[in-house]
């Protein structure tokens, strides 16, 4: 089968498109057959070495990719959750193996995909729109009376948390780069927007809820804006780190927390949020039936055949890019 290898760290010219032998599906896992792979910012993570704890650098080669979408070939003896012929997507793999014709997966990480649901939605929505839910669901259950600010409001993941944001009833302001990007925010449903290249986004927030603060920021950004994201926040606040795209935070005296109201800070990671196959269904499947009434739209900014991966890992790292990457086999 064609795959992308990396055999050493480094740019996106390290992904290399070959020929490999492919995968055996072990007891419990399930062969599939790949129709679309989405592109995320944890696959630049592991090519590039820079890694956290809990995310350790792969053992080289590997192929990278950590969701997918695709039609089951073979299962294994132990398998339950699927069986050949299902349609099915997976979004909390160890970050490797997607980026391929064919992937041996965990069968407790499938969910079977709607008649209505295309692959290519599927592989886009997966790892994105569960990190979106458990953000709005579980690390911060947003409400009717909340407002919440998202960074990188029209990238994969803020598109699709501002809607869900909007589907639990939260007031949202979203930060972008752009008037381009202003407008895909709104149309995601976002009450707000702030050009944070032109604004202080702080002040910003502060201004847009009469002084008060928001009561959660939901920040993948990381440095460049954890500081101005806590200035952000009313009283018993939470900021939410869930990714660092910008680098990681720097150590910092929890005492500045009390300082200015009281406020909490969470640092998630989807790993602990869908640990389970209850979990994938619960999720995933609330995300699909939002994306079948209509109530939650996937954007798919780009899609790249396979061989162009590296194509498609410079566009992402650029920040020129709007909703989500696909990659087909």
């Amino acid at each position: 089968m064609k795959a992308i290898r990396v055999h050493e760290l480094g740019g996106p010219e390290v992904l290399r498109y070959e020929e490999v032998a492919a995968p055996d599906s072990g007891p419990r896992e399930a062969l599939i057959q790949i129709a679309a792979a989405g592109v995320n910012y944890l696959d630049i993570y592991y090519r590039s070495g820079f890694h956290w704890g809990g995310h350790h650098a792969r053992a080289l080669p590997y192929t990278p990719g950590a969701e997918a979408s695709g039609t089951v070939v073979a299962v294994g003896a132990e398998v339950t959750e699927a069986a050949v012929g299902d349609r099915v997507a997976y979004g909390i793999s160890n970050g490797q193996g997607a980026y391929a014709e064919f992937a041996a997966v965990p069968s407790w990480h499938l969910i079977k995909l709607p008649a209505t649901i295309d692959f290519e939605t599927a592989a886009a929505v997966m790892q994105q729109g569960m990190t979106a839910h458990y953000l709005a669901d579980s690390t911060f259950p947003l409400a009717p009376g909340h407002t919440a600010l998202v960074h990188a409001a029209a990238g994969g993941t803020g598109l699709l948390l501002v809607q869900i944001a909007k589907i639990r009833g939260a007031r949202v302001i979203a930060t972008v780069s752009s008037a381009q990007k202003a407008a895909l925010a709104k149309a995601a449903g976002a009450d707000e927007t702030i050009l944070y290249t032109e604004q202080d986004f702080a002040a910003e927030a502060r201004r847009l809820t009469d002084g008060r603060g928001v009561n959660v920021v939901f920040d993948s950004v990381g440095k460049t804006t954890y500081e101005k994201s806590l200035d952000s926040l009313a009283p018993r606040g939470m900021l939410v780190i869930f990714g660092q795209s910008s680098g990681p935070v720097p150590p910092f005296d929890t005492a500045v927390l009390n300082a200015k109201g009281s406020l909490f800070l969470s640092r998630p990671s989807l790993t602990h949020h869908v640990a389970n196959h209850a979990d994938v269904l619960r999720r995933a499947g609330e995300l699909f039936r939002w994306i079948e009434t209509g109530r939650l739209k996937v954007h798919i900014g780009e899609t790249f055949p396979l061989a162009r991966a590296a194509d498609a890992h410079r566009l992402l790292a650029s920040r020129a890019t709007a909703g989500k990457l696909v990659l087909v086999p």
